[in-house]
């Protein structure tokens, strides 16, 4: 196949595009194989082959490998649904947005956080922006910054409070806000709560609650047993919820690690013990992540505007 000028056939190529194509390559990838993929979509297999090979046409490029009975993403297709899926998360975005616009409403926000933003900065914000748009209906999801990059990417989400986690998922614009420190927590009864030095030995002898494999703070932990060059503990209770984290601790021996502002807040109130042990690193600063590739509604731009003033 020739290769294409993509400056000069921009325009052509969006004639060629249809959205039907977009929504087979995506299928193909998540089933596999042209024939689950043309099934999902109602589609018959010659039409759906049909269809592939129009867009790889179009594109210049083929998008697939054939692995056995099934089609693999090479590196062209790779890209290809990065973009794809983009556009699907904007239509998503779009249609949901034009669904609260019909129904009379302020439009809809939403928004994705981890939970170091929420007691502070966040609550902030939204208040400032309830205040701006009494009728603007908001969607928070709180959760960890690679989940959340997920959705960002799906156009779930219009705004991530969180980190760059790997690869974000498409082109992304990162502003930071703040540090975040991390504490070991224990339960007021714990065997080291009312300790005032503890060392990393004595924290092997308890079973412990960590964020799930990919989270930050998780990373941040797996670096500190390889700096002790221990292995991590067996038996692990993984959660990506500190309210989990918190409530397993509060009722057993088992030790935790949360963002310090939430651990020292829930210390102060009596619930818990934070454990006198300094973690050797620490997360990276968190910020707002949008798209660049998707235009950001009004909310979206005051919500910003308001989280880094604050």
């Amino acid at each position: 196949m020739g290769s294409i000028n993509r400056l000069e056939n921009t325009p052509q190529l969006l004639n060629r595009l249809r959205m039907r194509q977009l929504a087979l390559i995506l299928s193909i990838e998540e089933r596999h194989t042209l024939r689950g993929a043309a099934a999902q979509l109602g589609l018959t297999q010659p039409a759906a082959t049909k269809m592939l090979h129009e867009l790889e046409n179009a594109l210049g490029v083929p998008l697939f490998d054939r692995v056995g009975r099934g089609l693999r993403l090479n590196p062209a297709g790779a890209r290809v649904t990065d973009y794809f899926r983009a556009i699907r998360g904007s239509m998503e975005a779009l249609n949901r947005e034009l669904g609260e616009l019909r129904l009379g409403s302020a439009g809809r926000l939403a928004i994705g956080s981890i939970m170091a933003a929420s007691p502070g900065r966040l609550t902030d914000a939204l208040l400032g922006l309830k205040e701006r748009f009494p009728l603007l209906s908001i969607e928070v999801a709180v959760d960890t910054s690679d989940l959340l990059l997920g959705q960002l990417r799906e156009g779930l989400l219009e705004v991530v409070i969180g980190r760059l986690a790997g690869e974000p998922g498409g082109p992304c614009t990162f502003r930071a806000l703040d540090g975040e420190g991390l504490a070991i927590i224990a339960g007021n009864e714990h065997p080291l709560a009312r300790q005032r030095k503890v060392t990393f030995e004595a924290l092997l002898a308890h079973p412990w609650v960590l964020q799930p494999p990919g989270s930050p703070m998780r990373d941040v932990i797996e670096h500190e047993f390889r700096d002790h060059q221990q292995p991590l503990p067996r038996g692990l209770v993984e959660t990506g919820s500190i309210l989990t984290t918190i409530n397993l601790v509060r009722r057993s021996t088992m030790i935790g690690v949360i963002p310090e502002t939430m651990a020292r807040q829930n210390a102060e109130h009596g619930l818990l013990q934070v454990l006198p042990y300094r973690l050797r690193r620490v997360l990276e600063a968190y910020g707002s992540i949008v798209r660049t590739d998707r235009p950001l509604s009004r909310p979206a731009q005051e919500f910003l505007a308001l989280l880094h003033r604050a």
